[in-house]
């Protein structure tokens, strides 16, 4: 088996950098596209709804608890 001339190791250093280059160019587009919050939400709107009115139905239901049971305190004394 032959080696390589320093010739073919840099052509094949070249194509790994440009190889190397493009991969990173995807990969900042597709970072970018994850981590853009307003196109998450117009694409999973029915979910973002669906959480919430859920969050606001616990929060609700959690200040009403707490509300509630300082004021039948208030009436037993």
């Amino acid at each position: 088996m032959r080696g390589r001339s320093p010739a073919e190791i840099r052509q094949s250093m070249e194509a790994n950098r440009a190889e190397l280059a493009l991969s990173l160019d995807r990969l900042k587009h597709e970072v970018a596209a994850i981590t853009d919050w307003r196109s998450q939400l117009e694409i999973h709107r029915r979910e973002a709804l669906i959480a919430a009115a859920l969050a606001g139905f616990m929060i609700g239901g959690g200040m009403s608890a707490i509300l509630g049971g300082r004021r039948r305190r208030r009436r037993h004394r």
